[in-house]
């Protein structure tokens, strides 16, 4: 049979993806995670697959490692499928964002970013399994618990399995006209800190150094630092318990991300060099987690992208590939060198939002050009 014309059932599929969504799974809550991680790992062992549960660290949740039989499993590098389960929106987003189809799209927190993917891809190898057709290479798949807040507690384990691998496919949300990513932008997160006095806010106002204040004048300066070769984000504020108490204490979050690794690296000198003390108040920044350069111009990519191109010229659409900001677990794999095919997953719209949404047919479209690339990569 060809792989192309396998029977993906759309109804089906939504149907299966209704409890992966309905399962809430933000990153900074590990058991919610982990349960999320035991539905994926229940649908790859009835499809037949060796599934591992990886314990998690650093207070994040578990993996799943799942190796799908193949007589050359462990003879020869194979093929990563990789994806995250974890997603930003908190337990209770389902209340105003319930999983639902409206027409020609559906709704659901995660669905876009990434659950639909991830599904899509199964639901590839399992077509592929039931009509008894064997992938050249063997396919691994591997779900990780902490991509949307940099990926810092399973990146090496993301970087040792891609290395066992030959190609690596990356279900994230594919581009509004079906392309895919074939480089990614770096980027590297900022913990910051202003430490300043306390004192009454009525009755000693003067007495004390807000923090706050600090943090906010800080925060204009570092998003004015902005430029087209590099940018500045803060997401990020906690501070203060007592609206009487100016506070000593404000913590926040910055994000920078250049398309060159010598724009980034400027951009974390230019922001370690604001610390500092004035007025009485401190500013100290911290280095986090950072996601390298990928490259668009990798010929191992690109000659994996031509493959897909070739797919889905059959499929009935087409697809181009570009290099884009938003990092994803592909920065690390594409920096490693290794051929690496990234936003493979749904088309839609509204991910981190309460818009969140995807195509319908997208479903069946991408799902088909994973069973494509499957098959023919060798």
């Amino acid at each position: 049979m060809n792989p192309l014309e396998l029977p993906f059932d759309t109804d089906e599929m939504i149907a299966g993806l209704r409890p992966w969504i309905e399962c809430e799974s933000p990153t900074y809550d590990a058991a919610a995670v982990n349960r999320m991680m035991d539905l994926a790992a229940y649908d790859m062992a009835a499809m037949g697959a060796l599934v591992e549960r990886i314990p998690g660290r650093m207070g994040f949740g578990g993996c799943v490692r799942a190796r799908f039989p193949h007589p050359d499993m462990g003879r020869v590098k194979g093929i990563l499928i990789a994806g995250h389960m974890d997603t930003v929106h908190p337990i209770g987003t389902l209340d105003v964002l319930p999983f639902r189809r409206e027409g020609d799209l559906c709704y659901g927190p995660g669905l876009m970013d990434m659950k639909g993917g991830n599904y899509t891809s199964l639901e590839a190898i399992r077509q592929l399994v039931r009509a008894g057709l064997q992938t050249p290479l063997p396919v691994t798949v591997l779900f990780t618990p902490d991509e949307e807040v940099g990926t810092p507690s399973t990146r090496d384990l993301i970087e040792a399995e891609a290395a066992r691998n030959a190609y690596v496919l990356i279900p994230e949300p594919g581009h509004d006209d079906g392309g895919v990513t074939i480089g990614r932008y770096a980027i590297a997160r900022f913990e910051m800190r202003t430490v300043g006095a306390p004192s009454h806010a009525g009755a000693r106002l003067e007495d004390g150094k807000s923090a706050i204040a600090a943090m906010a004048r800080k925060i204009i300066e570092i998003e004015d630092m902005t430029g087209p070769d590099c940018t500045f984000s803060v997401g990020v504020v906690h501070a203060g318990q007592w609206v009487n108490c100016v506070s000593s204490f404000c913590d926040a979050q910055a994000l920078s991300m250049a398309k060159k690794q010598e724009d980034l690296d400027d951009g974390v000198a230019r922001i370690l060099a604001l610390q500092g003390t004035v007025k009485g108040v401190e500013f100290q920044v911290k280095r986090g987690v950072t996601r390298p350069v990928w490259r668009p111009d990798q010929p191992g990519t690109l000659k994996l992208l031509e493959i897909a191109q070739q797919i889905a010229k059959d499929i009935g659409f087409e697809i181009k590939g570009r290099s884009q900001g938003g990092g994803s677990d592909g920065n690390f794999t594409g920096a490693m060198g290794i051929p690496t095919l990234d936003s493979l997953g749904v088309r839609g719209a509204g991910l981190h939002t309460l818009n969140e949404h995807i195509q319908v047919d997208s479903l069946s479209e991408r799902a088909r050009l994973m069973a494509g690339l499957l098959m023919r990569l060798e």
